[in-house]
């Protein structure tokens, strides 16, 4: 099987992050297990879900793993004009929900491990694919824990996010947050009675623009970024029950990305500040108002040198010379806070293609991959 073929399989597999990605996990297992490599399956609580752990080679000794997500993001209210999820070939291009993101590396590195287990390797490869990365990088963690306690870890990471096989040195951290903002419930008629909760998630929104403002022009940049500084984006504003009652209840989710300059819990901290100094504004009306600022999950940025040694190495099986930086998360960031791995993201296809209906890959993109993972498998082979 190549790596188009299987790609076209994964597709078929409805991983939306809502829904269980054990069908494509155990089709994934059969395939390494059969062709003899130590599988580990990591399941969440639910058992619908699991991470994937696979080792071709000796185990040890550090290795090289490939990390991706098996998990989509919805097709639901995008208008395709092919099955999203049933792979459509034309013009040289691979149609499909998560074709882009990220099946098509997730394809290649499987077909890559299989390649790898009719040989022997002096020093191993690793496939790391985790579940619920799409929703904050949440499935990975457990897996990261597993490999916290073993006895090796790798030594490399290559995360295959779609980069058209540049490679990515860095990306920045992201924080999303929840402010509930909580008023007092009058008639409209009297309006000015109570307190209205959307008014205080509109100072909160207010505060965000006003700080966001003060980033932009004062604060710390890296131009190797499309958005050269840390953002901070007011995403969902939800309240009220009808128009003739003030409402007591508003809730604003928000998110900051950071980039590696910028401590976040830092920029919380203010925040939560902010948010005591706007709700005590309304208190002489209503002393219970409040908002309350909580953290819905976070993950680290990336920041790996330029000349660390994983760069070299990865840009000796690209063939390329640049590196980037990206302006969406990954998982990357966990495998070097939590485990030291030093790591970077390459991976076929453009994010330019990702989430949007008609999502592709190119064939030339997947070409590419496999040439660097052909590379890859040479190279341990004889060790590193």
């Amino acid at each position: 099987m190549n790596t188009k073929q299987l790609l076209g399989h994964l597709i078929a597999f409805d991983t939306v992050s809502d829904r269980a990605n054990m069908p494509l996990i155990n089709f994934l297992r059969d395939l390494l297990a059969d062709a003899g490599a130590d599988v580990q399956l990591i399941a969440d609580a639910t058992g619908h879900k699991a991470n994937l752990y696979a080792t071709i080679g000796p185990a040890d000794r550090p290795g090289v793993a490939l990390s991706g997500h098996t998990d989509v993001v919805p097709v639901e209210g995008q208008v395709w004009t092919v099955p999203p999820f049933e792979m459509t070939e034309r013009d040289g291009k691979l149609f499909g929900r998560g074709a882009a993101d990220m099946k098509g590396f997730v394809a290649a590195a499987t077909v890559a491990a299989l390649r790898a287990a009719q040989t022997d390797l002096e020093t191993p490869l690793h496939l790391a694919f985790s579940h619920d990365e799409e929703i904050g990088c949440i499935g990975v963690r457990s897996l990261i824990d597993m490999l916290a306690k073993a006895p090796f870890r790798p030594r490399f990471c290559i995360v295959g996010e779609p980069t058209s096989m540049q490679v990515g040195t860095g990306h920045k951290g992201k924080t999303a947050l929840r402010a509930v903002c909580t008023g007092r419930e009058a008639h409209s008629a009297l309006a000015p009675t109570g307190v209205n909760a959307i008014h205080l998630a509109t100072d909160m929104v207010a505060h965000l623009r006003h700080l966001q403002a003060g980033i932009a022009e004062k604060g710390a940049s890296d131009a190797a970024y499309d958005i050269p500084y840390t953002t901070v984006h007011a995403g969902i504003i939800a309240g009220g029950v009808q128009v003739n009652i003030v409402p007591n209840r508003c809730v604003l989710d928000f998110e900051i990305r950071n980039l590696a300059e910028d401590d976040p819990l830092a920029m919380i901290a203010s925040i939560a500040e902010a948010a005591d100094t706007i709700a005590a504004q309304y208190h002489d009306v209503a002393p219970e108002s409040g908002i309350e600022v909580s953290t819905l999950f976070s993950y680290p940025g990336l920041e790996t040198p330029v000349d660390a040694e994983v760069v070299s190495f990865v840009k000796s099986l690209t063939g390329g010379n640049d590196t980037i930086k990206l302006a969406y998360g990954t998982e990357g960031g966990l495998f070097h806070r939590d485990l030291g791995i030093q790591t970077v993201i390459c991976g076929p296809g453009s994010m330019a293609q990702g989430h949007k209906p008609d999502e592709f890959v190119t064939v030339e993109q997947l070409d590419r991959c496999d040439t660097m993972l052909d590379a890859l498998i040479d190279r341990l082979r004889s060790g590193l």
